[in-house]
């Protein structure tokens, strides 16, 4: 292995977004956010569990992370506004928005990143927006190009590839087109792969990829995450 476990550890966001997600899954999920090695950068959750992660994971240097306009991107802008509010002022310090990818698809791309620009609005300067572009719908490189430059130029802190709730989840050669659009970019912006990222040697894959194009130093939990839930159970992750 390339990157040492703790490392790996560090840059996972540990995520349940399932209709059948209770306290008590929640719960255990918190339980695997620490453990002999380190902690995960963040627990991503649904909104309504955004108070119960906040009280369980209280002593514990872990981000709380929610979605919202979730899965499919179609949601009003104003339930969203209002659910942004809701889950910062419950104890989300990152949002994971999904960008309205099938207004785009149909031509409406102003209106998709005015979405954006709102929700931004609506989190701050302290709280973290991490915009879901949703790649394997877009699919077309020069597609994915365009839209992680306008997200960039729109306020997303971080461009993160897919929900995982479609076919086409994430794929090296679309992390690859918004690596290079984040590199050109004045501003400090991130990168998440996540969907489909199910094994050591795939999340190593990306961290490479991520450190040819950004630079050695880059793949940190400031700057990268992978939705890899997964691998909290690996005996690698777990013991080293």
């Amino acid at each position: 292995m390339k990157f040492n476990p703790a490392h790996i550890l560090s840059v996972i966001d540990l995520t349940s977004l399932n209709e059948t997600d209770t306290a008590e899954t929640i719960a255990t999920l918190c339980q695997k956010a620490v453990t002999p090695l380190g902690h995960v950068a963040a627990v991503c959750v649904y909104p309504r569990f955004v108070a119960q992660v906040k009280e369980h994971l209280a002593t514990q240097p872990v981000r709380i992370a929610t979605v919202v306009n979730f899965p499919t991107g179609m949601e009003l802008l104003e339930d969203v506004i209002r659910m942004t509010h809701q889950a910062i002022h419950a104890g989300a310090e990152e949002i994971d928005l999904v960008f309205p990818y099938q207004d785009y698809l149909r031509g409406e791309a102003e209106k998709a990143y005015d979405f954006v620009r709102a929700v931004k609005a609506a989190c701050g300067e302290t709280i973290l927006l991490k915009v879901i572009l949703e790649t394997g719908a877009l699919q077309d490189p020069a597609k994915i190009a365009e839209v992680s430059y306008h997200l960039c130029h729109a306020g997303a802190d971080f461009l993160k590839t897919s929900t995982g709730k479609i076919a086409i989840g994430a794929t090296l050669e679309a992390a690859k087109v918004m690596l290079n659009v984040i590199n050109k970019i004045p501003r400090p912006i991130g990168f998440k792969a996540s969907g489909g990222v199910r094994t050591l040697e795939q999340a190593e894959q990306y961290m490479q990829l991520a450190e040819e194009i950004m630079g050695k130093d880059w793949v940190t939990p400031d700057h990268f995450r992978i939705g890899a839930s997964q691998l909290i159970d690996s005996p690698f992750l777990q013991h080293g």
